[in-house]
């Protein structure tokens, strides 16, 4: 028997295969500007910067689904085989960490891949941090600022640009398969806290937007490059890495009536903090979903 988990974002998967770039598998419903022969083309060039390890990604494009991840799990059990992608131009049922609703209105990126790690369920504390860092990386090699937010956002100017959802199903103790979803603010409405790349090329007139496929083509990349790293690099370096690109870290932040420095991140996953208890400082850690750190506001 399988079981399906939402992870919170938290947890670290790799494939179990090379990971291959060719998107030689392209279907679609009638699409309302995004061009899969553009993605198509844009995920190649990219792909020529990476090292020589590919996944094949069998994307589908819909203008309008209830959840990218679900087509990806339905997809799943119809046979479709790791690196299959859903993305679409707007969600009416997305979901984010902790089963909350996701705002996915039009004009922002949402995309879901398949993988199949075939893991011990305990080693899986580092998916989100690999994804989240490969794409950020690939933002800011594109002269876009991006920062994480633990566990599972991804920050421009201190506020919500993108998350990430992944979600696990199970048989016996190993992970079969896993779906990361990921949702970016391309040129969609957001909140106070919230931030879409619109906003960000709009103050900076020099700069040259790049389309929803190129944003697209950036995600799906960043993924790979995530897991590469970590593959090549060991969990260790890859959390350091993941570090290194976090908002808090070095800063403090009010959770309930205390104050905690933040420190880092653990290889479990947890957000290792400074704090005071009884008059003595010492070091904490808190897990994903446990405490909720905040964004910066307009």
């Amino acid at each position: 028997m399988q079981n399906v988990i939402s992870v919170g974002d938290w947890r670290a998967i790799w494939w179990d295969a090379g990971l291959r770039y060719f998107p030689n598998k392209m279907s679609a419903s009638p699409s309302h500007g995004f061009s899969t022969d553009r993605f198509r083309a844009a995920l190649e060039a990219i792909a020529t910067d990476l090292p020589p390890h590919r996944l094949d990604f069998d994307l589908h494009y819909c203008d309008r689904l209830g959840s990218t991840n679900t087509d990806v799990w339905e997809r799943l059990d119809r046979g479709a085989k790791p690196g299959a992608t859903t993305i679409a131009a707007q969600q009416t049922a997305g979901r984010g960490q902790w089963s909350r609703s996701w705002q996915s209105e039009t004009g922002g990126l949402y995309l879901s891949t398949l993988l199949a790690p075939h893991l011990p369920t305990d080693e899986a504390a580092q998916l989100t941090f690999a994804s989240a860092w490969g794409i950020a990386m690939n933002l800011r090699d594109r002269g876009i600022p991006v920062e994480l937010k633990w566990p599972n956002d991804l920050l421009l100017e201190g506020r919500k640009l993108g998350g990430i959802l992944t979600e696990i199903r199970t048989q016996a103790e190993t992970i079969s398969h896993a779906v990361v979803g990921v949702g970016i603010n391309w040129r969609n409405s957001t909140p106070e806290t919230g931030i879409s790349l619109g906003d960000f090329w709009a103050a900076r007139p020099e700069r040259s937007p790049f389309s929803l496929e190129l944003l697209g083509a950036i995600v799906l990349s960043g993924i790979a490059r995530g897991y590469l790293y970590w593959q090549t690099h060991g969990i260790e370096a890859g959390t350091a890495a993941y570090e290194a690109l976090l908002f808090h870290r070095g800063r403090t932040v009010k959770i309930g009536d205390r104050s905690i420095a933040v420190l880092g991140v653990a290889i479990d996953g947890k957000l290792r903090a400074r704090t005071v208890q009884k008059s003595i400082e010492c070091e904490v850690t808190f897990a994903p979903g446990s405490i909720q750190l905040g964004y910066e506001e307009r």
